[in-house]
């Protein structure tokens, strides 16, 4: 403080066979490292639907979670992914409490159900995405982002519906990546066919992940990790403890949840899948079906501009 001296003692020679008066001289271990902070950001397949122990969803993150440090540290993990949540909900709420945390590693995986709305802008979603990653890239932390499979081949549509969400999903993709390039992200291929020809991985929804499909996810993303040295646990075991649904649990989903789910969407979903294959349809019959792939590419082209992303790097890792 100003105005006052610091009294230092300094001890003096220490004679030979005489011990140390400081209790902790030779015998002081060094303080525990600070515990590895980890946050995931995103929608329902970061909250772990499809994963359920004891009552709740545990998912795989919580699974990388487990893996991450060796013995002497430990892991924070912290999950601020909602169901249902759209790239707007993750730039707006869930990332100002990511960055309060002040991760060391923040997973970012969205898209899904901005393809699934009439509101989908992919302008709007690259400016979105590019903030999130930028604010948590710039206090340090390390970035996990995956690509998803379209939801229209993964439940099974008919073209005039699949083909629209395919395009809007693969236009999410190319940014995806971009992005992750911009940023040096882990990144997941998750849209190859290797996860989404694979049902074992997939819940009774065909939407989210299974048990399986979690311990997957955690086991790609922990192989990833260690590859640049920074996963030092053990890897999540990729065996379940629950059997994959089956036909019948998949049928009863539909009949049950799967109805109220889509009771739930109607009056934003199922119009919008109307119109889409509606607009589809008419162009297939006109010939003019190509102007929508056309379309579709400015838009993504006007989306990267917007950002300032290199185009090339959407084929990140391909």
């Amino acid at each position: 403080m100003p105005g006052h001296a610091r009294v230092e003692a300094f001890p003096g020679p220490r004679r030979a066979g005489e011990a140390s008066c400081d209790p902790g001289h030779a015998r002081a271990s060094p303080p525990p490292p600070a515990p590895l902070r980890f946050a995931a950001l995103g929608d329902s397949l970061s909250e772990g639907v499809g994963d359920r122990v004891d009552g709740a969803w545990r998912g795989w993150a919580a699974l990388l979670a487990d893996g991450l440090c060796g013995p002497g540290r430990r892991v924070e993990f912290r999950n601020f992914a909602v169901s249902g949540a759209l790239s707007r909900d993750v730039a707006e709420a869930q990332a100002a409490a990511a960055t309060a945390f002040r991760p060391d590693l923040a997973s970012v995986v969205v898209g899904v159900n901005d393809t699934l709305r009439h509101t989908f802008d992919i302008e709007r979603f690259a400016r979105r995405l590019d903030r999130v990653c930028g604010d948590l890239a710039g206090l340090g932390a390390v970035l996990l982002t995956a690509c998803l499979p379209d939801p229209g081949r993964m439940l099974g549509l008919p073209a005039p519906l699949a083909r629209p969400l395919a395009r809007r999903q693969q236009a999410v993709n190319a940014l995806v990546h971009a992005v992750s390039a911009r940023y040096g992200a882990v990144h997941l291929h998750l849209a190859d066919s290797a996860w989404t020809d694979d049902r074992t991985l997939w819940s009774a929804d065909r939407l989210h992940p299974g048990e399986r499909g979690h311990r997957a996810i955690a086991a790609g993303f922990h192989a990833l990790l260690a590859d640049r040295g920074l996963a030092h646990g053990a890897p999540p075991s990729t065996e379940p403890d629950q059997a994959p649904p089956s036909r019948a649990d998949a049928l009863l989903w539909l009949a049950t949840a799967g109805t109220g789910w889509v009771v739930r969407r109607c009056h934003d979903l199922l119009p919008q899948l109307l119109h889409l294959a509606g607009t589809e349809l008419r162009h297939k019959a006109a010939g003019t079906a190509a102007r929508l792939d056309r379309r579709a590419e400015h838009a993504l082209s006007d989306a990267f501009a917007a950002v300032s992303l290199d185009r090339a790097a959407a084929t990140m890792g391909r």
